[in-house]
């Protein structure tokens, strides 16, 4: 099944938007133009495509097993948000640094397919007053290609078991490092988004770039897929979250041999109001 994703108002095609089959939880993900191609039904006579833009409400789209279909367009309705309500203070803003603290980064290597994610919580560890988030950071790892775009996605910690769940980001913040083995940093500010006082989670997206997503063999038994992040150490507690189409969030359990959790190298900055 191919086709393409556009808003419903504008006709606009939506880019890097997550296309699965509600029953045989498999998917894909559109892209930077909106365009799709996701497997037929084959387990059952009829089944639904759930479409989820960022930004939009999802919407579900009947198939059935044995139809071909190559020019479908699915039209997606903004999704309306209700803003609640803001309380304004006075006090000094200074700046506050969420999350990874190092330079140096643990061995491994984390990598995803197109649609996948992984999300680190940066935790308000000395609740801090917060105010809105300036900067998110990711550690890029120098192999695969540290140049292919990647999207940045901000999330409350509201899912069930304290997982992401509702967007902080509504906007679609597609970026791409100058080269890998170092931070990179991306602006926030001009989104104005309000960090929650327990903290947030910052995740790395792997879209689609160009009509196909580059990939390489340069170990036996290793691939990489576009961008590549690097883990760290720091932490006793498991705060990061991996997401595949389909199957959604699960927490990342692993640990070192002193018992040090395998987390995103992940940090942000955020303005602390005294």
């Amino acid at each position: 099944m191919k086709g393409i994703i556009v808003d419903k108002d504008t006709k606009e095609p939506l880019p890097f938007t997550s296309i699965g089959l509600k029953n045989e939880q498999i998917g894909a993900l559109s892209n930077e133009h909106g365009v799709f191609s996701v497997p037929a039904p084959t387990q059952n006579s009829a089944d639904s495509i759930i479409v989820v833009a960022l930004g939009y409400a999802r919407r579900a789209v009947l198939v059935k097993r044995g139809v071909t279909v190559t020019n479908l367009t699915i039209e997606v309705p903004k999704r309306a948000v209700e803003l609640g309500n803001v309380v304004v203070k006075a006090g000094k803003i200074k700046n506050l640094g969420l999350g990874s603290r190092t330079d140096n980064p643990g061995e491994g290597m984390i990598q995803g397919l197109p649609g996948s994610q992984y999300a680190f919580f940066v935790k308000n560890d000395k609740n801090k007053r917060l105010g809105s988030v300036r900067t998110v950071s990711f550690y890029i790892g120098e192999n695969g290609f540290p140049r292919e775009p990647f999207r940045v996605r901000l999330y409350k910690a509201d899912g069930n078991y304290n997982a992401p769940n509702t967007d902080l980001l509504t906007e679609n913040v597609v970026v791409s490092a100058p080269q890998g083995g170092q931070w990179y940093t991306v602006d926030l500010t001009p989104y104005n988004i309000v960090a929650p006082e327990e903290g947030f989670f910052v995740a790395m997206e792997w879209v689609v770039s160009g009509d196909k997503f580059f990939a390489t063999n340069f170990m036996d038994d290793y691939t990489p897929y576009g961008q590549i992040m690097r883990p760290t150490f720091e932490f006793k507690e498991s705060r990061t979250w991996n997401y595949s189409i389909g199957k959604g969030w699960s927490l990342i359990t692993a640990a070192n041999s002193q018992g040090l959790r395998y987390n995103a190298m992940i940090k942000a900055e955020v303005d602390m109001i005294k």
